[in-house]
């Protein structure tokens, strides 16, 4: 098939047109289609009338549409901010596959009896509608758009924290709507401030984000980047990615045009910081997604480099919101250094209050783990919960292990695909899509899937191979159960994962679900303080460690208990009523 370099820049018209299309360079080597080839151009000579989507590695939010010139307030030159592509369009494709199975809608009493406890100075009152809150006509449109009627738990309360300007730390359950819940604070302050910030240097290939959102993967990163371009649709806030260890180029280009909110994560915008391509001393709000991750080990070198050791403002001079599922004692510890008189904010998990989540513990040794999952696999399609009416995500420990488990389950007539740290980008991010579009519905995965990824239509998780700590656990069976709806997680449990048993025995007990009694035996003589890494905070994934006696800073009483529902014993004496709520989620 010809190519536009062999017509020398000249696309031929219609059969019996003498007029000719000029092909801009950067377009002549890609093949053309048979409609292109043939189809009638408007005019001889000149650019494309119609703009086209120039989206590079997925992240730009723009397409092109005349004008450009330089933008002071997003600090880069704009080629064609004047005609944004529409993000929602992203979900089609997906859509068509699963609306007509997904039936089911959302459960809305599942948010009914969630308890819910703040901690802090001074806490803002919660808000039941978005109605309430002052986000802007631009955003409480695109909040429309989502099909969010109600605001979740999480929702009701941190969004007037973080609009009062109060520095957060919320614990909520996976699946409960974290995202949105600094997504919109963020995307209305800017718009509100838009006038009156001050421009970053004129001409310069420098971006000077006014927000930052850190998160610990690649894949949530482009999660939390594709749901902010949503909210900010028609808002006038520019939202950028940069992640991954591929080639950085189309993410520089993004980041030269202009970036008013960027993604990142910390790798990568350490990289980017070192070459001086990103400045954050104009950073207004920084969030940290999955944040008792991100300051863990590996990871708390790299976020204090970024907050404490660059020229990001101080705390108390930016605000800063951390979101996560869990939050252990020490980690609040750590986090509490890039904190200033912040409220902590513990939302009890879902699936303890209600029975969202069917947990099922079997044993199964480890010779025996494929068989038995091919009898799980099979059952599921007898029962018509599986083919293409659902997706399972299985769970394996070692990336070597994701690989053979995957190509077994393929030679075994089960369409699988997996994904691992050792996977390049582009394969993670087609076995996703294949994944989410129900093309494979069986997905082989380590702990790289296990963190605020939001895959709708998950129905089974399976830990193949359990984690070694509780809260990677709790995070692993948070990918189904999620925004209301129901699910299942299945556990293999052996002699291997003794010291699991009673950490996992007492989270069972908490959501109310059958411990099988062989369970409680091994409880009985395992160690448990380990695996609880001592954040545990009943319903919740963690309590605010200044509660704790041995906290204290010169007697202040540095916090003062929130909302609980009454029936589950919390205290709801400060006036902010029980903690019932309802969530509408499409």
């Amino acid at each position: 098939m010809p190519t536009p370099s062999d017509y020398n820049g000249k696309v031929p018209a219609a059969a019996g047109a003498a007029r000719t299309s000029y092909v801009p360079p950067h377009l002549r080597n890609r093949p053309l289609s048979a409609e292109a080839a043939s189809a009638p151009v408007a005019r001889s000579g000149g650019y494309s009338a119609g703009p086209r989507n120039d989206r590079i590695g997925g992240s730009s939010s723009y397409i092109g549409g005349g004008g450009g010139g330089w933008n002071n307030r997003s600090n880069g030159w704009d080629r064609g901010r004047e005609r944004e592509a529409n993000p929602f369009q992203d979900d089609l494709e997906t859509e068509q596959e699963f609306g007509s199975r997904d039936n089911t809608g959302i459960n809305f009493d599942a948010y009914e009896d969630i308890p819910v406890e703040t901690s802090g100075k001074d806490v803002p009152s919660p808000v039941s509608t978005f109605a309430e809150i002052d986000l802007g006509e631009a955003l409480n449109l695109n909040i429309k758009r989502c099909k969010y009627v109600k605001p979740t738990p999480v929702q009701r309360y941190a969004i007037p924290i973080s609009l009062a300007g109060r520095d957060l730390m919320a614990c909520a359950q996976t699946g409960s709507g974290k995202t949105a819940a600094f997504c919109f604070p963020i995307i209305s302050g800017i718009m509100k401030s838009s006038q009156s910030a001050p421009s970053p240097p004129s001409f310069s290939r420098m971006a000077y984000p006014f927000a930052l959102i850190l998160s610990p993967t690649r894949e949530l990163s482009v999660q939390i980047h594709e749901e902010a371009r949503k909210f900010a649709y028609q808002t006038g806030v520019r939202v950028v990615v940069a992640y991954g260890v591929i080639d950085c180029s189309g993410q520089l280009r993004d980041l030269e045009k202009g970036v008013d909110i960027l993604v990142a994560t910390p790798g990568r915008l350490v990289d980017l910081l070192e070459r001086a391509r990103v400045s954050l001393q104009m950073v207004k709000y920084l969030a940290l997604d999955e944040a008792d991750r991100m300051l863990d080990m590996g990871f708390e070198p790299q976020i204090r480099r970024i907050v404490q050791q660059m020229d990001m403002p101080p705390a108390g001079v930016r605000q800063t919101m951390l979101f996560s599922a869990t939050f252990p004692k020490e980690i609040q510890c750590l986090a509490a250094d890039f904190l200033s008189n912040y409220v902590f904010l513990a939302v009890g998990r879902v699936g303890s209050s209600t029975d969202l989540i069917v947990q099922r513990v079997e044993y199964v040794l480890e010779t025996d783990k494929r068989s038995h999952l091919m009898d799980l696999l099979h059952a599921q399609i007898a029962n018509g919960n599986q083919g293409k009416q659902a997706l399972t995500l299985v769970f394996v420990e070692t990336k070597k292990g994701a690989d053979a488990l995957e190509h077994w389950l393929c030679i075994n007539g089960f369409p699988a695909t997996s994904i691992h740290g050792d996977r390049s980008q582009q394969e993670r991010e087609y076995a996703l899509r294949s994944f989410k579009s129900g093309k494979t519905p069986i997905l082989v995965a380590t702990d790289v899937a296990a963190r605020g990824l939001d895959i709708p239509h998950v129905a089974h998780v399976v830990n193949f191979d359990l984690p070694n700590d509780i809260d990677d656990y709790v995070h692993r069976i948070g990918r189904t159960g999620r925004a209301g709806k129901t699910g299942l997680a299945t556990a293999f449990f052996n002699d291997n994962n003794s010291s699991l048993a009673r950490p996992l025995s007492d989270l069972m007990l908490e959501a109310n679900q059958e411990v099988p009694a062989w369970i409680s035996r091994f409880a009985a003589r395992s160690s448990y303080g380990k695996n609880r890494r001592g954040g545990g905070g009943g319903r919740f994934g963690g309590r605010d460690f200044r509660r704790d006696t041995s906290y204290n800073r010169g007697g202040t009483d540095y916090y003062s208990v929130g909302a609980g529902h009454s029936s589950n014993g919390y205290n709801a004496s400060s006036g902010y009523g029980p903690a019932t709520v309802t969530s509408a989620w499409d």
